[in-house]
Formats: C-alpha cells, sequence, structure tokens
C-alpha cells in the first residue's frame, strides 16, 4: 500500500455517501493521493475556500443540496474539478455543462484517469490556488 507523502498530489472529494467517500478515500491514498473530504455542503464550501488542494471531485447532489457554489470557488481559485452523478449532465444546470463530469457507480480507473487529465491541464497552465 502507497501512503501518500507530503509531496502527493491532493484531491477534494466531496460525497454524501459515507461508504462510497470510504471506499474512494482508500482507494485514493492507495494510489499516492492525499485525500480532503467533505459529505456535506457546509463543509464542502469551507474547505473550497480555505484548503490547498490540487483538483477536486464534486458530487453533484449532497443530500439534496447542490455542490455548484463549491464548483464556483474552486473556478474562483483555479483549482480543477470534475463533477460526479449517477444522473450524468441531466442534473446539471446549464452554466456546468461544459465541465466534466464522472458517471456514479464510480469506475476506479476513469476516476484515476480523470484525475491524472485534470492535474495534467493545471500543469500545462501553472498551477493551482
Amino acid at each position: 500500500m502507497n501512503t501518500p507523502n507530503s509531496a502527493a498530489p491532493r484531491v477534494l472529494l466531496v460525497e454524501d455517501e459515507v461508504m462510497v467517500s470510504m471506499m474512494l478515500e482508500d482507494l485514493l491514498e492507495r494510489a499516492g493521493y492525499r485525500v480532503i473530504t467533505a459529505s456535506n455542503l457546509d463543509d464542502a464550501l469551507r474547505l473550497a475556500q480555505s484548503s490547498d488542494m490540487d483538483v477536486a471531485v464534486l458530487d453533484v447532489n449532497l443530500d439534496g443540496e447542490l455542490s455548484f457554489p463549491v464548483a464556483d470557488i474552486l473556478r474562483a481559485r483555479g483549482i480543477a474539478f470534475t463533477f460526479a452523478s449517477g444522473y450524468g449532465t441531466d442534473g446539471v444546470s446549464a452554466g456546468y455543462r461544459s465541465e466534466n463530469m464522472l458517471q456514479k457507480p464510480y469506475d476506479i480507473k476513469t476516476l484515476l484517469n480523470e484525475l491524472s487529465r485534470l492535474r495534467a491541464n493545471v500543469e500545462r497552465v501553472g498551477g493551482t490556488g
């Protein structure tokens, strides 16, 4: 098992399903990421504003609240993110449909590929906020 170190990329994982969040956190840590988790909109907003991260994965629907305000903060900070939803783009309002979307249930290979792609794009444009 890989233990993330201080140089490992940091990912904000916003997921309201506890078991899914725990599974993803474990898988991401084994893949070499440091994971910051939020399970509700308030925590996600706080972390999006104040935490140091490289990329983020945002569940669209957080127990009935939408994660779009978190996406707005990440956009303003220049932090790359992807949405995750079981509803595809049907659950995403028009202003966010150009963002990347992971289909739930999660496919870990697709998730890791998406995080790598997001990180590569960030590195090409000069870092994160």
